[in-house]
């Protein structure tokens, strides 16, 4: 996680700023560190329920190749026809063995096909090979490389450093994030941490350990409590139960001790980190780079300038994320469409209704974090004196070529031509 904007020039500034600003900065990013460290550990997951397999699969699927596709009669009823698929096993202890089994006639798996299959002992002897997904690490790997690609070849060392951020994101809601759920943590104060631990390391990863990272964090986390708090607040007037999302139902049905308002709350607090985060970093380099162009510019000329520019970019920044929310929504849209239902009842089923609270509140903490974000950055290189980024005097202009006076004089008596 952690946008690509780069604050080149940073550290230029960050020694110009008053000593007392800097102390007072870098105090309330310590104070925030010490709250994240103290939450990972008094909310790290125990791992008492790391064995368990409520659902009975007994482990991941394994690879196989399909090797033949025939159309058979159905061995629970000869009337209908069933594909009868035939794999060599690709991955695992049982690799090279071949099973078969049975599929829909309207199944889209065909011959050279590369699936995962769940093994099942049966407790004879025998083992039963159920379908699980189609393999699409191939394709995916080659996507993951191209993006890596990307980001590096056009953000250079700052791209490594985005990447290693965004891994370490994906570390964090891993090792911590989900086992603390599924260990009964309260759900919004695992969000708060995972996101709080995520924004510290993905921007310092990302921008570097100066002064304008410190100004970006701080903005994000005053945003994000904000977003926090919206949502927190919309959630309960809406009397929404959280069971919206059929995942929830299911995680519920297996006896997981989850809050699912809990949950909903601290899915939109991570979900909106990675927005406000790329806001904030935005607005506190425009800042820097205009204190650069303009050493003498005060706190009112640095905040309105960047303001405008925050105004162009928080407008493209909410429609992309209206459109993501719609577009994840959008066959459940088209659902609601076919059977003819008007726009207000759909408006207002928790199901939907859910995504438009996610994407109002959102969108109204990345408001939020403009004015928040540019007025701290503007703040802290007010503190610095103009002596401080004061530019040479320009050279004085040259008498003969430029001196409009000396090209409008008369002619002496001497160059005037004898009569």
């Amino acid at each position: 996680m952690g946008s690509g904007h780069s604050h080149t020039g940073a550290d230029e500034l960050d020694h110009l700023v008053d000593r007392r600003v800097r102390r007072n900065l870098w105090a309330a990013v310590g104070a925030f560190a010490v709250v994240v460290v103290v939450g990972l550990i008094a909310l790290w997951p125990t791992g008492s329920d790391g064995q368990r397999d409520p659902l009975g699969l007994g482990g991941e699927p394994v690879g196989a190749a399909v090797e033949s596709v025939t159309e058979v009669p159905c061995s629970f009823d000869p009337l209908l026809a069933c594909k009868l698929v035939e794999v060599t096993i690709t991955d695992g202890e049982r690799r090279g063995e071949r099973l078969e089994l049975e599929q829909p006639l309207d199944s889209a798996i065909e011959s050279g096909d590369g699936i995962l299959v769940d093994l099942v002992d049966l407790g004879d002897g025998t083992v039963q090979a159920v379908f699980y997904d189609f393999e699409r690490g191939t394709p995916m790997l080659l996507l993951v490389i191209l993006f890596v690609t990307a980001i590096i070849v056009l953000g250079r060392w700052r791209g490594v450093g985005a990447l290693a951020g965004l891994v370490m994101s994906f570390v964090v809601i891993i090792v911590f994030a989900l086992p603390a759920l599924l260990d009964g943590s309260n759900a919004v104060a695992v969000a708060i941490v995972a996101a709080g631990a995520i924004a510290f390391i993905a921007l310092f990863l990302a921008h570097g350990t100066g002064l304008a990272t410190a100004t970006a964090l701080l903005s994000t986390f005053a945003s994000l409590a904000i977003t926090a708090v919206l949502a927190g607040a919309f959630l309960a007037m809406s009397n929404f139960t959280g069971f919206g999302d059929e995942n929830v139902a299911f995680l519920d049905a297996l006896g997981t001790q989850i809050d699912p308002r809990g949950l909903l709350l601290a899915g939109i607090v991570i979900g909106s980190l990675g927005v406000l985060d790329d806001v904030t970093v935005t607005q506190v380099s425009a800042v820097w780079e205009l204190k650069r162009a303009a050493p003498h510019a005060s706190f009112g000329e640095l905040y309105g300038r960047a303001l405008r520019i925050g105004r162009d970019h928080i407008s493209s920044t909410v429609n992309t994320l209206f459109l993501a929310y719609a577009g994840a929504s959008l066959p459940l849209l088209l659902l609601f469409s076919e059977a003819n239902q008007g726009l207000g009842s759909v408006a207002t089923r928790e199901v939907v209704a859910v995504e438009i609270v996610r994407a109002l509140v959102g969108s109204i903490g990345l408001v939020a974090s403009v004015p928040i974000s540019t007025a701290l950055a503007a703040k802290v290189l007010a503190s610095t004196t103009p002596t401080d980024l004061s530019t040479p005097d320009p050279a004085p202009p040259d008498p003969v070529t430029t001196d409009p006076v000396t090209t409008d004089l008369p002619a002496s008596a001497d160059d005037h031509p004898s009569n």
